[in-house]
């Protein structure tokens, strides 16, 4: 064979396996990724993590936001996104959505059939339902329900049920659409390493967000709480952590509710008729930081105060208040061994009301550092000496 024959002979040879080659790789799926419907089959590349592990920062000033030295400082906002599968106090960005909805049928379809790592997007509309989530995920593949505030989870009425219940539900995602018209807004019970991110919660009965029966290291972050209590004012709390003594052989099978090392941070909380964070006792070791408070629409004879800590060993950081009926800030002691040994520090206390900034009743190893501020409060600042 000639010389120039055969270079001719092994270039088109070549132009040929290339070609068999590019048709056996769009043929496998190579072609790309396309979310599937509510009740699809998964593709086997599903176990793939929707993001990459962060682990949280930690600081010797606060224990979860980072080195935050000052409540003048700005708040963590949402945009801060770390995309973390883990639940620390970073924010987190939702992955594509593996799995898209846009009514309340296939929303409940999609809950029902969750696996690790799905990615549950909330086209904007109103889903009128009630809704449960009972599949756990994974620390590195959580479930996810991502849409925007014109996502709309409407339980119809403020008189019965929970919005959207985490059921035993560890290790999910919810972040950025609204919740509305329940009698509870978003409950937890039994859940683990959770985050409850950027939601509207409002037009509530009760109380609007709840992590309860041994609900521990979640995150409650950079959400809008108001207008709560529609039902019964005296149990309109904005967030709710833990489970009252009274209740524990209702809820917690007679045990305390250790509803532990939950953080609430960066939330907006108005409107609400009881407090706008409520800890019970039997929980330890949380943080509460970076939140504003407007008390205007407290009500009912215990309903006094933004914040009030019955359990122990919790954070209370940076926190801006304004508008309560009575004091700032309260302990409680409601039973013996609880309502000790928690930190208030860097907050400021519009109190505009006849009491204290911080009211630790009684003092039980509680701690108001001498960099809160408190305003327009009648007794001044605490009934302690403040802490350096």
């Amino acid at each position: 064979m000639k010389t120039g024959t055969r270079t001719m002979w092994v270039s088109g040879a070549a132009l040929v396996i290339s070609l068999v080659a590019l048709i056996v790789s769009i043929a496998s799926g190579g072609g790309g990724d396309t979310p599937r419907a509510a009740g699809a089959t998964p593709r086997a590349t599903h176990s793939a993590s929707p993001s990459a592990p962060q682990e949280p920062t930690d600081a010797p000033t606060d224990p979860v936001t980072g080195a935050l030295e000052s409540p003048s400082s700005p708040p963590p906002s949402s945009t801060q996104a770390t995309g973390s599968a883990k639940a620390s106090a970073d924010a987190v960005t939702c992955p594509t959505p593996t799995i898209m909805v846009g009514d309340a049928n296939s929303l409940d379809e999609a809950l029902g059939n969750a696996m690790p790592g799905d990615v549950i997007g909330l086209a904007d509309g109103t889903y009128k339902d009630k809704f449960t989530a009972e599949t756990a995920g994974t620390a590195d593949r959580p479930i996810w329900v991502c849409g925007g505030p014109g996502a709309v989870i409407d339980a119809g009425d403020v008189e019965g049920g929970y919005a959207f219940h985490l059921d035993g539900a560890s290790y999910w995602r919810l972040v950025g659409f609204t919740v509305r018209n329940g009698q509870k807004g978003v409950m937890a019970d039994r859940v683990e390493h959770s985050v409850i991110q950027g939601l509207t919660v409002e037009h509530i009965g009760d109380e609007a967000i709840h992590l309860r029966n041994f609900s521990t290291d979640n995150v409650v972050r950079d959400n809008t709480v108001r207008d709560t209590g529609l039902r019964k004012p005296k149990f309109g709390e904005g967030v709710y952590v833990g489970t009252a003594e009274s209740n524990w052989c209702t809820v917690s099978k007679c045990k305390p509710d250790h509803s532990d090392r939950n953080t609430v941070v960066g939330n907006h909380i108005s409107a609400t008729t009881a407090e706008s964070i409520d800890i019970k006792e039997g929980t330890t070791g949380g943080v509460v930081t970076r939140n504003t408070f407007d008390g205007s629409d407290l009500s009912g004879d215990h309903n006094d105060s933004w914040v009030d800590v019955k359990g122990n060993g919790w954070t209370i950081s940076f926190n801006t208040g304004s508008h309560a009926r009575e004091d700032g800030f309260q302990t409680h002691e409601i039973l013996k061994g609880w309502g000790r040994d928690n930190t208030f520090k860097g907050n400021v206390a519009h109190v505009d009301g006849p009491g204290y900034g911080f009211n630790l009743t009684p003092v039980n190893g509680n701690k108001v550092a001498c960099d809160n501020k408190a305003t327009g409060a009648g007794k001044g600042l605490t009934n302690t000496d403040c802490a350096a």
